[in-house]
């Protein structure tokens, strides 16, 4: 597990160094409540985009951003509704993106970025 969750970190730390890239400002990592996490919480202008993190070492058994589902995305949008309110912010436009990070040995890591995903 533990091989795992250090996958996850890495992809992680490539998905927000390529979202500040692209201009984002990051203004929340791993960020947890009772009802779940939200991989990075950014702004970008006055629009907040709420991106989840999906992280591979290989498409064996599918590509990363195919594990965004149905049950994923109701989650990450109770988890942005709490993250709103413990921030007491109101925007006037939420954006949902999936980065699909690849790490497979021997090769540099590539970033599939979808906006607006759901």
């Amino acid at each position: 597990m533990a091989d795992k969750d250090e996958l996850g970190r890495r992809g992680e730390d490539v998905a927000v160094q390529y979202l500040e890239g692209q201009g984002l400002v990051v203004l929340s990592r791993n960020w947890r409540c009772r009802h779940g996490e939200l991989d990075v919480v950014a702004a970008q202008g006055d629009r907040l985009v709420v991106c989840e993190v999906k992280t591979r070492s290989g498409t064996r058994f599918g590509e990363p951003a195919e594990a965004v589902d149905g049950r994923k995305i109701a989650r990450i949008r109770k988890v942005t509704n709490a993250w709103l309110a413990a921030h007491r912010v109101r925007w006037s436009d939420v954006r949902f993106d999936v980065c699909a990070v690849l790490i497979e040995p021997g090769r540099p890591a590539t970033v599939q970025h979808y906006r607006e995903a759901f």
